[in-house]
């Protein structure tokens, strides 16, 4: 592997963990870093097809999306539509008749670059307690703080991060030791036994924060959350190397050096964020404690 891939891998996940524990306004503000790269990303790959999207519009919204995000949660579902449809608007005015292609273009951005990516935000801001630092921030008074003083969003953001990051290492270690099986003609180098060690790795991290939380169930909760996010970023990994095979490019881009572009680091990140979210405020809260 070479020490470009390795630095720059060492560099991002010092940044992702900085973000996640400091949280507030830190955390939400990196993030919509990260996903104003990334829907630029999106609309270069959609352009190479001829396709023209309301990229600076779709750009705005997003980002008012994740402020609101932040803000209040349930607001940010009101701007999906409210998003959708301003958008809309803007491409029917514009001197140039819209494609529906064009439409769809737009919306995926907003969708999948924008609302998407906002439940880390919601995430991470679950249960929060009294900020230590301005702008929202969160830092220990202790290198080894009491569990209950942890903010709750604090734990869950990272768990879900070891759970991806776990499916991560465990398909790639296991797709080049043992890997035979081919397991998707979009990503011809993934196979069957490198996804399924990816979704076990996802599992024991699950299993792991769900018994350090005492979760109600704790095997059965924490074994559902680690096949859900080991399956949903492979879906993710996926899904981003069929936009790329469509566009007839290998890398999204090339702002990170040996990995590609944002989207090439954090497309398994995509979908995760929302079933994490719903699983922890809808499902858990109605499982029978033990």
């Amino acid at each position: 592997m070479p020490w470009s891939r390795i630095i720059s891998g060492l560099v991002a996940i010092a940044i992702a963990l900085a973000m996640i524990l400091l949280g507030g306004w830190y955390f939400t503000l990196g993030f919509g870093v990260i996903i104003f790269l990334g829907q630029l990303e999106i609309f270069r790959l959609v352009k190479a097809k001829g396709i023209l999207p309301a990229a600076k519009t779709t750009l705005v919204v997003s980002q008012i999306m994740l402020i609101t995000a932040h803000l209040s949660s349930s607001l940010a579902d009101a701007m999906l539509p409210l998003g959708g449809t301003f958008i809309c608007f803007y491409l029917l005015f514009q001197p140039k008749v819209a494609t529906i292609a064009d439409v769809a273009a737009s919306i995926l951005g907003l969708f999948y670059g924008g609302y998407l990516p906002s439940f880390w935000v919601r995430l991470r801001d679950l249960g929060n307690l009294e900020a230590t630092l301005p702008l929202g921030g969160y830092w220990p008074d202790q290198w080894w703080p009491p569990l209950d003083t942890i903010p709750l969003g604090l734990t869950l953001t990272l768990i879900a991060f070891g759970c991806i990051w776990a499916a991560d290492i465990g398909a790639y270690t296991a797709g080049k030791i043992i890997g035979r099986t081919p397991l998707s003609n979009i990503s011809p180098k993934k196979t069957v036994e490198g996804a399924v060690f990816g979704v076990l790795g996802s599992m024991v991290v699950a299993l792991a924060g769900s018994y350090w939380l005492q979760w109600p169930l704790w095997p059965l909760s924490g074994g559902a959350l680690g096949l859900m996010v080991g399956t949903s970023s492979l879906l993710g990994d996926l899904t981003e190397s069929l936009m790329k095979r469509d566009a007839g490019v290998k890398d999204s881009g090339d702002l990170i050096p040996g990995h590609g572009g944002i989207l090439d680091r954090t497309d398994s990140y995509v979908f995760t964020g929302a079933l994490v979210y719903y699983f922890v405020t809808l499902l858990l809260p109605v499982l029978p404690v033990q």
